[in-house]
């Protein structure tokens, strides 16, 4: 089995975008965990809730930039193949 230098990379770089969109769970729940604690708390002090809103979306949006990292990252690796020009 002679495995050409370039089908390697593709392959390894194949596995890194799987593991990189996994980083995509970690937003997806922690979004939902806070949605669901702010709409907890809104029931609590409905005369809060554009506080709460604020605090939830501006958390979120933060959250959220680690599933477009990795998005951002696989995009790379699918498309410009950066590993294989020090071939």
């Amino acid at each position: 089995m002679n495995i050409s230098n370039e089908a390697f990379v593709l392959g390894c770089s194949a596995i890194g975008i799987g593991i990189a969109m996994i980083a995509g769970l970690g937003p997806g729940i922690g979004q939902g965990f806070a949605a669901g604690k702010a709409a907890e708390a809104v029931g609590r002090q409905p005369e809060a809730k554009s506080d709460i809103m604020q605090v939830m979306l501006l958390g979120q949006a933060v959250a959220e930039t680690t599933g477009i990292y990795s998005l951002v990252i696989s995009l790379i690796m699918l498309f410009v193949r950066p590993l294989l020009a020090g071939l």
